[in-house]
């Protein structure tokens, strides 16, 4: 890794919020800052014709202008441009993260109701890299990021102790480290379905599950308590589904971090069902790690 942070740029508001974004968190980390446009070609036809002049100039014009506004605002930051033409922009995208140690995408927001478009780009590229990839809001579409003015909220980390969690717990406790603020542990857990079949079985048996699932978690976290002594942990294990409470815990964090498994199928890699609604749903940034 070369300690840079790559932030994808399309022009749009949501885009040029997930500048913003990248450019605080660039200066948190001390890192420098790549800001990257991909022209897909892809979408005109099905070969790669060369653009427009015109186009090719504003996207330029986009790189330069957003590269000058950022740095009158973080005048310290290290910040590089590229444009590419000619390949689809999940591939450059993910090529550009692949040395990158965070990739930085805009996301649509449609309203609380009918929640969030993370976009086509945004949800073929995540699948695409092993780089953590934080997708950011704008708000009512305007080019700033939905967060916290002063940073404030905690890190919001949704984890499943049955799985490999070390590069999410590294990944969430660094950023609440940077921020010095809380870091939230949530496990949304639900007995399983055949329970729901047998109500005379033991009224003991929902307790004694939910001992061994905090236990477990205990065990989990206690590494990293050790790690990052100054850091608040609240770990919390609720009933009900994960996505929901991941997302009830969300509200107003600086930063909501989950997984995605890194698989590699005949049919190309997913997300899962999880990590997917709350890409989806959640108003405050969202990290997706890929674990193993």
């Amino acid at each position: 890794m070369l300690n840079r942070i790559t932030v994808g740029l399309d022009g749009s508001s949501a885009g040029l919020a997930a500048a913003d974004w990248a450019a605080h968190e660039a200066e948190l980390r001390g890192a420098a800052l790549e800001l990257v446009h991909a022209e897909d070609w892809a979408q005109y036809g099905p070969f790669a014709v060369p653009l427009p002049e015109p186009r090719q100039q504003w996207a330029e014009d986009l790189l330069s202008h957003t590269r000058d506004r950022l740095l009158r605002e973080h005048g310290t930051l290290d910040i590089s441009t590229r444009g590419t033409e000619g390949l689809a922009a999940f591939k450059v995208l993910a090529s550009a993260a692949s040395d990158a140690d965070l990739l930085v995408l805009g996301s649509r927001g449609l309203g609380s109701v009918t929640g969030f478009i993370v976009g086509s780009t945004g949800s073929a590229t995540i699948p695409e890299t092993e780089t953590p990839v934080v997708l950011v809001r704008s708000v009512d579409g305007q080019d700033r990021p939905h967060v916290n003015a002063d940073d404030a909220g905690p890190v919001v980390l949704g984890v499943d102790p049955r799985s490999n969690c070390d590069r999410l717990l590294s990944f969430a406790c660094e950023e609440a480290d940077r921020r010095s603020c809380p870091l939230v542990v949530v496990h949304g857990w639900s007995l399983p379905p055949v329970f729901s079949y047998a109500p005379t079985l033991d009224p003991g048996v929902e307790k004694e599950m939910a001992d061994r699932l905090k236990t477990t978690l205990r065990d989990l976290l206690s590494p990293w308590e050790r790690k990052y002594p100054q850091l608040s942990v609240d770990a919390r294990l609720v009933i009900g589904q994960p996505a929901i409470q991941i997302l009830d815990a969300a509200s107003g964090a600086a930063l909501v971090v989950v997984g995605r498994r890194i698989r590699r199928p005949a049919l190309g890699a997913r997300i899962g069902p999880v990590t997917h609604a709350v890409m989806h749903h959640a108003t405050s940034p969202v990290a997706v790690v890929a674990h193993g």
